[in-house]
Parts: structure tokens; C-alpha cells; sequence
């Protein structure tokens, strides 16, 4: 049954996704890409786009839009209560654990432990995501690349680094220049 596969596959990630919402797009990839082939890697690119620019969790977001497209309103619920069913649990014994023990120096170890594994999710989920711009499926060789891509991703990193411009206007502001670009080149 379908619902039940959208529950237990966003069930996985949400217990497994530390760190926020970047942290789980390899997750969310591994499941409704490779795992179930729900989404092509160019609608996966497309949803982490959506659910970045919606109001939200990028997990929660995700997990909504695939059980849409997958198995219409019931599988939204299906799946977003999967993703939020894990951290509903973990958080509230976590909460009562850290109010407890909150001053012990193992717990405070454990926390610190976490943090460069947080990280290094975080930065293969970027890379994954600049590997998905620059050639989509197709082998990494420069006659596969997406110059323009390439380029609004260093120009938006440029201005958010630099300037510290609002994000969503970076995104819609990239969004504008590649309409224009492909209007220009024939391929909009």
C-alpha cells in the first residue's frame, strides 16, 4: 500500500535526518530517488528548490510534496506525519532528558560530538546539489556543464556571502536571470 510506503520511507528519514532540513536532503534523495524512483534527480532539484522557498521545514515541505504527486492529499498526510512523527518523540525525551542531566559533562561530550557530523551532512548535501546543477545525470565533464547554472550559483553565493541579501530575494532574482538568459538564447 502506498500510503504505508510513504509513511515508513519519510518514518526513516525523519529518525534519521540530524541536523535540520539540509542535512536531510541526501536522505530524502536516497528514498524517493534511488530507493522508490518516485522523483527523476531533476524533480528532486526542482522540490528541494519549492521547499526551500516555501514557508516551513525543507523535510516537512518534501515530504508534502512527494505524497501530492505520489498518492494525492492521503499521501501528503501519510508521509509529512511520517517525517514529523520521529521528531514529536525524540524531542520530547531529549527535552526531558537535557532538563535533567543537563549539567553532566558526558552529555555536553555527546553534543559536541555531533556538531562536525552535522557539518559534514550539511556539505554533502551542497555538493550533491552543485553536482545536480552542473550536469544533472549526466557524467561530469565540461561538455555536460551548465555554464549558466555554474555562474548564478557563484553569483548568488557572491551576493549572499558579501552583501547578506535576503535569500528569497537571491533565488527569485536568479530565477528572473535564467528566464532572461534562456528568452535571450533561444532555450526559454
Amino acid at each position: 500500500m502506498i500510503y504505508l510506503k510513504l509513511f515508513f520511507s519519510f518514518l526513516k528519514i525523519g529518525m534519521f535526518s540530524v541536523g535540520g532540513g539540509y542535512a536531510a536532503m541526501p536522505l530524502i534523495q536516497s528514498e524517493v530517488v534511488s530507493g522508490h524512483g518516485w522523483l527523476s534527480m531533476g524533480e528532486f532539484t526542482d522540490l528541494i528548490t519549492i521547499a526551500e522557498m516555501t514557508p516551513g521545514p525543507i523535510a516537512v515541505n518534501s515530504a508534502t510534496f512527494v505524497g501530492i504527486r505520489i498518492a494525492g492529499v492521503p499521501g501528503a498526510f501519510a508521509a509529512t506525519f511520517g517525517c514529523i512523527f520521529p521528531s514529536c518523540i525524540i524531542v520530547s525525551l531529549l527535552a526531558f532528558i537535557y532538563r535533567k542531566y543537563k549539567n553532566v559533562s558526558v552529555l555536553q561530550n555527546i553534543l559536541a560530538g555531533l556538531r562536525p557530523a552535522v557539518v559534514a551532512l550539511i556539505a554533502g548535501a551542497g555538493i550533491s546539489l552543485l553536482r545536480a546543477v552542473a550536469v544533472g545525470e549526466a557524467p561530469l565533464q565540461p561538455a555536460n556543464m551548465n555554464w549558466v547554472g555554474l555562474g548564478l550559483f557563484a553569483a548568488a553565493l557572491f551576493i549572499l556571502r558579501k552583501w547578506k541579501w535576503n535569500p528569497i530575494l537571491v533565488m527569485l532574482l536568479c530565477g528572473i536571470a535564467n528566464l532572461g538568459i534562456g528568452v535571450l538564447t533561444g532555450k526559454g
